[in-house]
Parts: structure tokens; C-alpha cells; sequence
């Protein structure tokens, strides 16, 4: 009776531990569980990221400008050079000494004005045999003359022989000769004085002295002693291809183009710094000629220069009006890529999809190009934002402003929070 009881309570203490294990087990469960219960219904499953998870990028925005036909001057930006519009060279006319330098180096001279002074002596001694020669022709020719009218009556009533009355005539008239090569010399040697003076033979402004006091000048050559500018208005040359000007003369003829102004068309200069000159010139001829060497063909215009801030010789960009056409489109010039086998733009087509389209280009308008061909009235172009653009992926276009900021990525849209965040 003993025993049985004994292994009556082994059973029962066997069957207790094995309901506490399964128990624990239960528990271990139903933790994980409740772990899962007590992130809420709206929390995530396990191994998720949120209601966002899987969605694409939102379109990247780009710059562009909607295409408007309009009436466009066609200009050309040419290299050219500046000169003068008067220059004179100053020259010793006669040789002689430099003896006092009259002018101050760049200032403004009148013309007439004396620059230089030679050693006029020599000359003035000159001017004075030269007039006593003319006091003695004046002495002769009044003896001869006395001479002729003493021998008139005597020659009437044949006193004399007619070799004596035909040499009196001639010593008048030789007399008259000598007389008026006197005062020729007196003339010459009244110039050679003045010409002592050296002057200005224009108004404008003069550079350095090219001699000094002491120096010979003019012996056995003109000597060139100053140079003088006048450049309140200047001329620019500057050269185009010969094959530009043809490829325009055929656009005339075609009527494509129409001419900006004919012979007198606008030009621009633009200065070393990127700046534009503010006073437009003039466009003054066309050379009919072909330089053989570059294959260019040479133009100038005549620019004003009231302040004088240009200068002779000065190297500048000349922008010219060559042309105008009724239905062009300007195009910034960074929306267009160039190539040898031509030029094309970006263009927002159906559903936002960027294609590229290509163009003919027939100029430049100061930073833009003038697009003749290939776009179409109201298509967008795009401009800025290139680099954001993905392959086979829709943009959002956004107006481009010409040195505004770049245009601002589309905003995604905000994940709701989630309960565990509230």
C-alpha cells in the first residue's frame, strides 16, 4: 500500500513538470505575439519600410522657353581693328636745325599751328639777295624802258639802224624776264622761311616729338618729326569669310533674308572686358575684293569717339547687322549643341518626354542663336537642367528666366507618419 502511493505521487510530480514546460513554451509564444499586437495595426509588418517603399522619383525639373516666331536681326561677331579717322604725318619741309620744340606730347593742336622751329637764318639771307636781285631787275628793266622811248623817234625817222630799235625792245623785255625771276626767288625764299616754322597740317591730337632740339632734319629727305590723329571718331576694319558673305547674298536673292539697313547698317563694339561700347557706328562699305592669302573679305564702319575712350590700333569685336528675317526664334545659345553633322535642341514632347529635334541655325543675335528651321510655334525648349535629366524619363518643365536660378526639383510627396511615431 506504501509503494503504490509512492509512485503515485511520482506520476503526479512527472505530469506537473511537463504542463509547466509546455506552459513556458505557450508563454514564449504568445510574447512574440503580443510584440506584434503591440505595434498597433497601422504599424509595419515585419521587414517593411513604409508605406513609400517602391515608389520612383518624382520628374526632375527643367528650364525651358516656349517658342515664338518673330521678326530677328541676324548680327555677325567679327574680329576688327581701330584707326583713325584723319591721320597726318609732320614733316620737315626744308633742312635746317631744330632749334625749340613748340607743342606739348599728346595734347590737342590746331592746324596751323607751329610745332617746330628750325634755324631760319640761312633762309632769311637768302630772302634778302633775293630781293635786292629784284631792286636790281626793277633798275634794268627801267633803263631799258628809257632806252626804247629815247630810240622810238629816231627809229620813226630812221636814224637809227633797225638792229639798234630791235635790240632795245629786247633789253625792255629781257629786263621784264629778269624781273619776274626775281620775284619768284623773293616768293621761294619767303617759303623756305615759313616753312622754318614747322605746322600742324590738320587739328587733332599729336603724339611724341620723333626729334630734338640740335637735330638736322630734312637733309636730302623729308624727316618725319610728329604724328597727328584726329579721333573723335574712329574706323573699324574687320574681315568676314568670303563664304558668310555669299551664303547672305543668296539668302537676299531667295528672300529668306532681307538687308538690316542696307549700306548704312548698326554696328556694336565690344571691348576687351566683354563690355559693349555705348555708341554705334556705322557700316560704311563692303570690299569688293578677296584677299587671296585668307580668304576674307574686308569691312569698315565709322564709329564715334566723344570721350575718347577708344584708341587707334585698339583690337575690338564688332557686331554687325547683316541681315533680318520675319519668322525666326531666338534660342539662348547653351540650348543648342553643335556638331559636324549639325545642331539640335532638347525639346519637351507628349507625356513630358524630352527628344531631341534638330535645327538649322543662320546666326547669332548678340548671346542667343537665331533658329530658322526645325522648331515649331508654342513647343517648349528645354535650357537649363540637362544634367538632371535620366534616360527615357519625363521632366517637369518650369520657365526659364535668363540669370535667374536654376530651376527647383520637384517636392516628393510626405510619407504619413506612423502610429509609433505619434
Amino acid at each position: 500500500m506504501h509503494h503504490r502511493q509512492d509512485s503515485s505521487s511520482v506520476r503526479r510530480t512527472t505530469a506537473g513538470l511537463a504542463t509547466l514546460a509546455l506552459a513556458a513554451a505557450l508563454v514564449a509564444c504568445g510574447g512574440g505575439s503580443s510584440g506584434g499586437a503591440a505595434s498597433g495595426p497601422g504599424g509595419p509588418p515585419a521587414g517593411g519600410s513604409g508605406p513609400g517603399a517602391g515608389k520612383a522619383p518624382p520628374p526632375p525639373a527643367v528650364g525651358v522657353i516656349t517658342v515664338q516666331p518673330q521678326s530677328v536681326a541676324i548680327r555677325a561677331e567679327l574680329p576688327g581693328r581701330l584707326e583713325a579717322w584723319r591721320t597726318a604725318q609732320v614733316r620737315a619741309r626744308v633742312a635746317g636745325i631744330v632749334q625749340q620744340r613748340l607743342f606739348t606730347e599728346g595734347a590737342e593742336v590746331k592746324a596751323g599751328q607751329s610745332l617746330y622751329q628750325l634755324d631760319a637764318a640761312p633762309y632769311r639771307n637768302t630772302l634778302d639777295s633775293a630781293a635786292a636781285s629784284v631792286a636790281k631787275a626793277e633798275a634794268n628793266l627801267a633803263q631799258s624802258q628809257a632806252t626804247l622811248t629815247r630810240n622810238e623817234p629816231l627809229a620813226a625817222a630812221k636814224a637809227i639802224s633797225q638792229t639798234e630799235w630791235v635790240a632795245a625792245q629786247t633789253a625792255v623785255k629781257q629786263a621784264q624776264a629778269d624781273l619776274a625771276t626775281a620775284k619768284a626767288a623773293v616768293q621761294s625764299a619767303k617759303l623756305n622761311v615759313d616753312y622754318a616754322a614747322v605746322r600742324a597740317p590738320i587739328g587733332g591730337r599729336i603724339g611724341r616729338a620723333l626729334v630734338t632740339e640740335g637735330a638736322l632734319v630734312g637733309q636730302g629727305e623729308a624727316t618725319q618729326m610728329a604724328l597727328i590723329q584726329q579721333v573723335d571718331r574712329l574706323y573699324v576694319n574687320f574681315t568676314q569669310p568670303a563664304s558668310e558673305a555669299l551664303r547672305l547674298r543668296r539668302a537676299f536673292e531667295s528672300g529668306q533674308f532681307k538687308r538690316a539697313g542696307g549700306a548704312g547698317a548698326e554696328v556694336r563694339l565690344v571691348l576687351d572686358d566683354g563690355t559693349e561700347y555705348p555708341h554705334p557706328g556705322k557700316l560704311l562699305f563692303s570690299d569688293l575684293t578677296v584677299d587671296a592669302t585668307s580668304g576674307q573679305v574686308t569691312l569698315r564702319a565709322e564709329v564715334p569717339n566723344p570721350e575718347g575712350t577708344l584708341l587707334p590700333g585698339l583690337y575690338v569685336k564688332v557686331r554687325v547687322a547683316q541681315a533680318q528675317t520675319d519668322s525666326g526664334v531666338l534660342i539662348p545659345q547653351q540650348a543648342v549643341t553643335r556638331g559636324s553633322t549639325g545642331d539640335t535642341v532638347m525639346v519637351v514632347g507628349e507625356g513630358n518626354m524630352p527628344a531631341p529635334r534638330p535645327v538649322k541655325i543662320g546666326g547669332a543675335n548678340g548671346s542667343a542663336w537665331v533658329v530658322l528651321d526645325g522648331l515649331k510655334a508654342g513647343e517648349q525648349v528645354i535650357v537649363d537642367g540637362f544634367q538632371k535629366m535620366r534616360p527615357k524619363s519625363p521632366v517637369t518643365p518650369v520657365p526659364w528666366t535668363p540669370g535667374g536660378k536654376p530651376p527647383a526639383a520637384a517636392s516628393a510627396p510626405t510619407a504619413p507618419a506612423s502610429a509609433a511615431s505619434r
